[in-house]
């Protein structure tokens, strides 16, 4: 399957321009996400060396759907820039690449700036509520992100500058799984969780088989210059 760019129109602004202000908004979205973050738990009284056991969502009310809902809103925004930053189906969906690992990145960086957490990559973190929780060391979704950029600015750029990425059947299978597999990974300890547990083990290795099938599939793609043989 070969995924064909639009052609630059005049006057489309250059891709150094448009990743500048890209990465400008995940940065400032990252600083808000973590102010808003610090605000609530110092309003809550949460220790955020203490995030788990989970507190139990009946004596916090409607809070954890409140933060499913702030979570879903935060991909949507980061979705829409990635939109309106792209000009075709993949150039959209790799700018919210770089916009999603961007914004992820920073978030721990202000929150360490503003309150010292994470102490170290290897501390837990409580990342998504949806659909179930997903728990992992801060070093995982950190290395997801920084694959998240650094593929998403090369396809962006290939987009940009007119040139096709070309992604086969295993390629799209590759990715998928990689994609499916890193998430079970970070649900691996969703029954802990739920179960009002403190998750202490990492499936790295179902992690790092993701990790490695997904890379796979974005290198091949992006390196892959000549037409396919029919």
């Amino acid at each position: 399957m070969t995924l064909v760019p639009r052609l630059p129109a005049p006057g489309a602004p250059p891709f150094r321009a448009v990743a500048a202000v890209l990465v400008a908004y995940a940065v400032a979205m990252a600083f808000l996400e973590s102010a808003v973050v610090v605000y609530l738990q110092r309003a809550l009284g949460i220790d955020p060396r203490a995030l788990f056991p989970v507190r139990d969502p009946v004596a916090t009310g409607d809070l954890a759907l409140i933060e499913a809902g702030r979570e879903a809103a935060t991909l949507v925004m980061l979705a829409a820039v990635g939109w309106l930053a792209g000009r075709s189906g993949l150039e959209r969906l790799a700018w919210t690449a770089v916009a999603f690992g961007t914004w992820d990145i920073l978030y721990y960086a202000w929150l360490w700036a503003f309150i010292g957490w994470p102490p170290s990559l290897d501390a837990w973190d409580l990342l998504f509520l949806i659909p179930v929780p997903w728990a992992g060391p801060v070093w995982a979704p950190v290395a997801v992100s920084l694959a998240l950029v650094g593929f998403g600015l090369a396809a962006a750029r290939q987009q940009r500058a007119g040139r096709p990425v070309r992604a086969g059947r295993a390629q799209v299978a590759a990715g998928i799984a990689g994609g499916l597999i890193v998430v079970l990974a970070f649900c691996w300890n969703a029954p802990v969780v739920l179960d009002g547990g403190v998750p202490t083990a990492f499936p790295w290795p179902v992690f790092a088989v993701g990790m490695a099938l997904a890379a796979w599939g974005a290198t091949t793609a992006i390196l892959e210059r000549r037409p396919r043989e029919r």
